[in-house]
């Protein structure tokens, strides 16, 4: 059974790099799925910020794509999510999970991490 595990700092100053990994067990990350990052904000809907595919190619949401990066490293089995120049609307619950699509997110699909919250506040 795959599993998912964020990681990362709680907490990152404004303007500064969010930087999480997801390290997976029980499936490469190079098999046939989306290897996602999705956050949920307080009050707020679940939003697709970005993924890889198995073969890295990056995919991410539009509105964010000039300030996020995400990379992998096939032999630790994680991948990284990294997003640029923060502000606080940057707070969210960030979750990585494994998906066979990418055109909406629900947590009734797919393999999902526990989550980590990610402030970003002074």
């Amino acid at each position: 059974q795959v599993q998912l595990v964020e990681s990362g700092p709680g907490l990152v100053k404004p303007s500064q790099t969010l930087s999480l990994t997801c390290t997976v067990s029980g499936d490469s990350i190079t098999s046939n799925w989306f290897w996602a990052w999705i956050r949920q904000s307080s009050g707020k809907d679940l939003e697709f910020v970005g993924a890889i595919d198995e073969t890295g190619r990056p995919f991410y949401r539009q509105s964010l794509k000039r300030r996020t990066s995400i990379s992998r490293d096939t032999s630790k089995n994680q991948f990284t999510l990294q997003v640029f120049s923060t502000t606080e609307e940057d707070t969210a619950v960030y979750y990585c999970a494994r998906l066979r699509t990418i055109s909406y997110v629900t947590r009734a699909e797919g393999s999902w991490g526990q989550g980590t919250q990610v402030t970003v506040s002074s």
